[in-house]
């Protein structure tokens, strides 16, 4: 067994083969050392050691248990789970990830396909969501979900503080004094059961399995217009659900590609489509009306629904192809079926605060503890899904603008050290039908991630963090800098010296200021220039500087650039989602720059030199420096400006 291991490191110094299409740009946008072959070796075989036997477990003799410790927990690899390890890793905690299957991203891998979404207000996700869709901009503009897959397990399993468990499922807490004490999980590929020892264990899961077993508060299906008093909870019978779907994906050949569907298909007749259109726009991806489940159990029944809902996929597609209504469809095929159906509903755990409808509609003001915003409609679906041939398959509940989600929806009622994030959070089911969507339960595993990294490393509850106003500020600004965004907070951070600097530039577009980059915020809408500096290129020289009465210590520069935060971008198949995106870096983004100190002495020392940037934030680190200024110099943008949001410095 050891020349097994002597055999995999050898391997690992041999080559340096990148996991990305194209080479990493840089560091992470943290500024830390990612990992390489070297590093990240010795942490997959921690997870399989070589000197343990079976027969650790009586009732299971035939697996080796592996003890793991780590601060904390997250069960579940959607973007919830992805999000909320990788920030509570950057942020210096050990974690532990569980997926249950081989890729990353839940209903947004390859596996089902569902391209992730979120606000509907003209300003798209920050933070680590916003990293990935400009690195899956640059690195996969052939739309390849398989790359996406790639890129999230490439940015989990390079996190030196990360330990990556895939085909793995928690099966199993053991509580002590309202506390999970540990967590059980198995690989039954490698024959490997996990203890894991935690201060805070994290639910990802969607249908709230370590909620489940460990015995914490949960809630399930619609909710009675009497119980929050929610105007839009009487759109279908109290305790059922909004379904799962099976996407499908097409494509078009140069020559005629027939099709026979199996027995077992639905025969589907245009009274089956009365409100839901099948025409070519729309082939190429399939149909996220395709949904079944709400009657059902969307968790035991699983099995059923799929069968039923690929008999229905293939029953439309046998539609498509051989009624004679589509004679344009000769030369298509089906490309792709999911087989895992797409989840929307289950359990969703009860936390301190429960969101409802009035938060939604404007009730979030009155919260302290926002720690990150949605803005998707509140989208509600019939339970009898596409069996409810008679109604529209959505209902989307508009309202004035985003609002924030609490801390306090996440985390546990009754199990003083779980953490939720993703579609599971505390809420009615009608707050659920605008949280549910994936960018926004992204976000909200930052947000959950940093706090229970907090918790971890000052040895407090969440509930704890939450009802203490001094450390739950600490935690939104923590956020911020990370470039979450929190609606009505702004970069109040004592640390960050720009904020006492003096800011000039080279040049300013009409309605910027160079003073823009410290108001503390980092989004606007379109065509404002408000919360930003600009500049026309045209302008060269282009520069932007910071300057101190005295000299100041420094060590790290960050950045925050434009990204074109109002234009879609993600992971899609779909021709009419694509037509509204950019791939590659984005327009508005300063692709070539230089940092340099100006020296108490009047000298100046170059610090960084960035070629073809296309992410929003960047973390620049240096030998501590005293200066008395430091300047960004603009050699070349993606587009016409030069756009920063914010500048950051610190000792």
């Amino acid at each position: 067994m050891q020349d097994r291991r002597q055999f995999l490191k050898i391997a690992a110094m041999a080559t340096g083969y990148s996991l990305m299409i194209k080479a990493p740009q840089s560091l992470s946008a943290a500024g830390e050392a990612m990992g390489t072959r070297e590093t990240i070796a010795p942490r997959i075989d921690e997870l399989a050691p070589d000197d343990l036997k079976r027969g650790q477990v009586a009732e299971e003799p035939n697996m080796v248990r592996v003890d793991l410790e780590c601060d904390v927990f997250v069960a579940g690899g959607g973007l919830a789970g992805v999000c909320a390890a990788i920030s509570a890793a950057r942020n210096g905690a050990k974690v532990v990830l569980v997926q249950d299957r081989s890729r990353l991203g839940g209903n947004a891998s390859s596996e089902v396909r569902m391209h992730p979404m979120g606000s509907k207000f003209g300003i798209r996700e920050t933070g680590l969501i916003e990293e990935f869709s400009l690195a899956n901009a640059h690195n996969n503009e052939h739309h390849s979900w398989e790359m996406w897959d790639l890129m999230l397990y490439d940015m989990c399993i390079r996190e030196p503080n990360i330990k990556l468990l895939l085909d793995t499922s928690l099966y199993r807490a053991i509580v002590k004094d309202d506390r999970i004490d540990e967590v059980w999980a198995r690989c039954d590929r490698t024959e490997h059961l996990y203890r894991v020892k935690a201060p805070i264990y994290m639910d990802c899961t969607g249908d709230s399995r370590l909620a489940l077993e460990s015995g914490a508060e949960y809630m399930y299906g619609r909710e009675a217009t009497s119980m929050f008093g929610e105007s839009l909870a009487d759109y279908d019978k109290p305790g059922t659900t909004q379904g799962s779907s099976i996407l499908f994906t097409s494509r078009k050949y140069d020559r005629p590609m027939p099709f026979e569907a199996p027995s077992w298909a639905r025969e589907i007749t245009p009274i089956d489509l009365m409100h839901r259109k099948v025409g070519p726009n729309n082939w190429e991806y399939g149909y996220w009306w395709i949904e079944l489940g709400g009657v059902y159990d969307t968790i035991r029944d699983n099995e059923r629904l799929r069968f039923e809902l690929l008999a229905i996929v293939l029953g439309v597609w046998n539609y498509i192809k051989n009624s004679g209504d589509f004679p344009e469809a000769a030369n298509w095929a089906l490309d792709t079926i999911g087989m895992i159906p797409g989840k929307r509903e289950s359990r969703r755990v009860t936390g301190e605060y429960i969101m409802t409808q009035a938060d939604i509609e404007g009730g979030w003001k009155k919260l302290h503890d926002g720690v990150a915003f949605g803005g998707w409609a509140m989208d509600d679906h019939p339970a009898a899904g596409f069996d409810a041939r008679d109604i529209k398959p959505y209902r989307p509940a508009k309202y004035d603008e985003p609002y924030n989600i609490p801390l306090g929806a996440l985390y546990s009622k009754n199990i003083a050290n779980l953490m939720m994030a993703g579609r599971n959070i505390s809420a009615s089911h009608v707050a659920f039908s605008t949280t549910r969507v994936m960018k926004t339960c992204a976000v909200i595993g930052q947000a959950a991630g940093t706090a229970a990294m907090i918790c971890a490393k000052e040895k407090i509850l969440p509930a704890q963090l939450r009802n203490d106003r001094q450390k739950m500020k600490a935690l939104q600004q923590q956020l911020l800098r990370d470039d979450q965004t929190i609606l009505q907070a702004r970069n109040e951070d004592d640390q960050d010296l720009a904020r006492k600097a003096k800011v000039t530039a080279s040049a300013t577009a009409e309605g910027s200021k160079p003073e823009n980059i410290l108001t503390g915020i980092t989004w606007e809408g379109a065509g404002k220039l408000e919360q930003r500096w600009a500049a026309p290129m045209a302008a060269s020289p282009v520069w932007i500087k910071l300057e101190w009465p005295a000299p100041v210590t420094l060590s790290q520069l960050q950045l925050t650039h434009d990204t074109g935060l109002y234009r879609t971008l993600t992971i899609s198949a779909a021709a009419s989602v694509q037509k509204k995106m950019q791939t590659g870096p984005q327009q508005e983004t300063i692709a070539d720059y230089t940092i340099t100190a100006i020296l108490p002495d009047g000298t100046e020392k170059e610090l960084a030199s960035i070629t073809n940037n296309y992410q929003r934030l960047r973390r620049h680190q240096f030998d501590p420096i005293k200066a008395t200024a430091i300047r960004i110099d603009v050699k070349r943008t993606h587009g016409k400006d030069a756009r920063l949001y914010e500048v950051r410095a610190y000792a």
